[in-house]
């Protein structure tokens, strides 16, 4: 039985380089500037375990077998729900969260091959039942958003997932479309603009639809 909660769980999703971290950031002072107590988490990682966890699965200098990767991020996911997710919900806060379960099944699924129904299954073990409100998938062409991505990061060549041929981010892709196609009442596509505000603009837009659908059945 899934426990319900007074806090609002959002999910902000996206290929690599699609400015996930910076519009989550956004979002949050977006929010918090509307009078909502909110949190900004990511996954993997957001807790001090999690973390731990991220820095195995990023590192470029580490092969790790698919479904390993698989087992590590969703025994990071556990962590990460019973810490930090599953008490701010309670708590009434707002949790934004950069990256969740819709990643999992886009890159392990779509990109690493892995049964989906194996990890939904598993999905659904680690989340403990919790389930975001509504996610904002950020669209963006592969290729463009490697070279972003890369040009951020401390490795040379960009983190372990980062350094994947184009093929795996463009089945990560099709993965996210899939998704977006299938739950469009919950997951809202965002194209990505040229600039950042304008893509805030967008995603502050999907929000505002949102907080107002949800205080008429409040």
């Amino acid at each position: 039985m899934v426990t319900k909660f007074n806090g609002l769980f959002i999910t902000i999703e996206g290929c690599e380089g699609c400015g996930k971290s910076t519009q989550s950031k956004l979002l949050k002072k977006y929010l918090k500037n509307k009078g909502f107590k909110v949190i900004l988490t990511r996954e993997p990682g957001g807790s001090t375990v999690a973390e731990q966890v991220r820095n195995i699965l990023l590192n470029p200098k580490l092969k790790i077998a698919p479904l390993c990767e698989l087992m590590l991020y969703e025994s990071a996911r556990v962590q990460h729900i019973e810490d930090i997710v599953k008490p701010n919900l309670a708590g009434g806060f707002i949790v934004i969260c950069d990256r969740f379960t819709d990643s999992t099944i886009a890159y392990q699924g779509y990109g690493r091959k892995i049964d989906i129904k194996t990890i939904e299954k598993l999905n659904d073990i680690a989340t403990l039942g919790i389930k975001p409100d509504l996610t904002i998938y950020l669209d963006i062409d592969p290729k463009i958003g490697i070279t972003r991505a890369k040009a951020k990061k401390c490795f040379n060549n960009g983190d372990r997932i980062e350094r994947e041929k184009i093929k795996f981010h463009n089945d990560v892709r099709k993965g996210f479309l899939a998704l977006s196609k299938k739950y469009p009442k919950r997951i809202k596509k965002i194209e990505i603009k040229e600039t950042i505000e304008d893509t805030q603009i967008l995603i502050n837009a999907e929000i505002e639809k949102f907080l107002s659908k949800r205080k008429k059945h409040v």
